[in-house]
């Protein structure tokens, strides 16, 4: 009552300024005029209420067991007895590995360190309590809230989509309300995470003074390709175990304790293109065994996605000259030269941490390169890489993790997070640091390594 009560006296203060101000006037017709404008800038400046401040509250991510460590010579001697490999096979997987960035601590779940592996639904089952169940529970303890005060929870997880869903045995497990509202993401690859804070926002515009926590995580138990295509071996050597939870509230309570407020949300998407849209794909080889190939077109729509997405981005937050600079060189391309490439944006004018996606080392590079990001900018993202592998849409938390470790975000400072998937789509959010963010190097999944990096 006393904050409408305060907007009404400014209102009012505001009229009688202007009414006195046009008496100056002594055509009436004009006054009128100006006087309706000045009144309906006045209204929704004072009475149509903005969409409320998006804060992150704080988030944790999971360090599976030691015992799920699968080092390089285990993966190649597993592979090679259990697909009955070659040795030019075995000579190709070794050079993925190596080239992809990924160091030898990274997790797979217990079931795919069978011979042969496991790949039943009562493993992947195990597999998604185990790692959603305690980042979960660090993220309550955390942030000091019980499971009954959330108002809304989405899960996201790309390959395994059981029924009761993922959203549906979290409310379970924890006695949440029966008036929760779950949602379940899944097929949206490692943008997923990204794209389920765009998702939280909007309902959180919707739904007043809520809390909302976003489960971030890819089932490997199911995944495993037990074929021989090469393009489709890729993945067996790339994904990793990995998880993450996220609160996510719209409590303008929660502005003195947030970590991180959301400035923007940007969703692009290319699956109306044929090409992006078999450019990673879930299907069947020759001898029906599922998995994802991976076509040569990737890195190419890559470069598109990223064009499409920061072209809407920037003109959201890109200094006046660099949009001008941005639009010549459309103009230039266009109507002068075809084949002069465009202009691409310094973001670093505006944001000074990045979280890139982690499908490998060249395309951490590449983007980087695309970016004009310096080595240090993208040494996050690549160090994640290196001690957790490509964990998907979680690995976006981990390298914010690494950099919070460092002591790297300070208060004002921006973060962007981007997430890239199969589809083909992107998502990208920009962060501003809300609070001071120290003691953070002995906490979470780097509390054990952190020192050791960068390698």
């Amino acid at each position: 009552m006393l904050p409408m009560l305060h907007k009404s006296m400014w209102f009012l203060l505001l009229c009688l300024v202007a009414s006195i101000s046009l008496n100056q006037i002594q055509e009436p017709i004009f006054r009128t005029l100006i006087f309706a404008v000045l009144f309906i800038l006045a209204f929704k400046t004072y009475f149509i209420s903005s969409s409320p401040a998006i804060y992150l509250v704080d988030y944790s991510c999971l360090k599976p067991p030691n015992y799920w460590r699968l080092p390089f010579s285990s993966f190649l001697e597993h592979s090679r007895i259990v697909h009955s490999l070659d040795q030019q096979t075995v000579d190709f997987l070794s050079k993925v590995l190596e080239s992809s960035g990924q160091g030898q601590r990274a997790y797979v779940p217990p079931s795919l360190h069978y011979i042969p592996p496991r790949s039943t639904h009562e493993d992947a089952i195990k597999e998604a309590q185990t790692v959603l169940f305690p980042v979960f529970e660090d993220l309550l303890t955390k942030t000091k809230i019980s499971p009954r005060e959330i108002d809304i929870i989405i899960v996201n997880c790309s390959g395994f989509c059981p029924s009761p869903s993922l959203s549906e045995i979290i409310v379970n497990r924890f006695s949440m309300r029966e008036d929760v509202k779950s949602f379940n993401i899944s097929g949206m690859g490692c943008s997923a995470s990204a794209l389920a804070v765009d998702m939280a926002q909007n309902l959180l515009k919707v739904h007043k003074n809520s809390n909302a926590v976003i489960l971030s995580t890819e089932i490997l138990s199911n995944g495993w390709y037990a074929g021989k295509d090469r393009s489709m071996m890729i993945l067996n050597c790339l994904f990793r175990s990995g998880s993450a939870a996220i609160l996510i509230t719209n409590k303008a309570s929660a502005k003195r304790i947030s970590k991180y407020r959301l400035l923007y949300a940007q969703r692009t998407q290319g699956a109306f293109d044929d090409i992006g849209y078999n450019s990673a794909i879930r299907e069947e080889d020759s001898e029906g065994n599922i998995g994802v190939s991976l076509k040569k077109d990737v890195p190419h729509v890559v470069g598109e996605l990223l064009r499409a997405n920061f072209q809407v981005l920037g003109s959201s937050i890109l200094p006046l000259e660099e949009k001008i600079r941005y639009e010549f060189s459309i103009i230039r391309r266009k109507f002068i030269d075809k084949s002069i490439e465009l202009y691409v944006p310094n973001f670093r004018k505006v944001i000074q941490h990045y979280c890139l996606p982690t499908s490998g080392k060249s395309v951490v590079m590449e983007i980087g390169k695309k970016m004009k990001l310096k080595e240090e900018e993208i040494e996050a993202s690549l160090m994640t890489l290196h001690r957790f592998g490509n964990q998907s849409s979680s690995a976006l938390w981990y390298e914010l993790a690494y950099m919070e470790g460092k002591e790297r975000v300070k208060q004002g400072e921006r973060v962007l997070q981007l997430g890239i998937g199969t589809g083909p789509k992107c998502t990208s959010l920009v962060w501003e640091c809300n609070r001071p963010i120290v003691g953070e190097a002995q906490k979470g999944p780097w509390a054990d390594s952190i020192d050791s990096y960068p390698v």
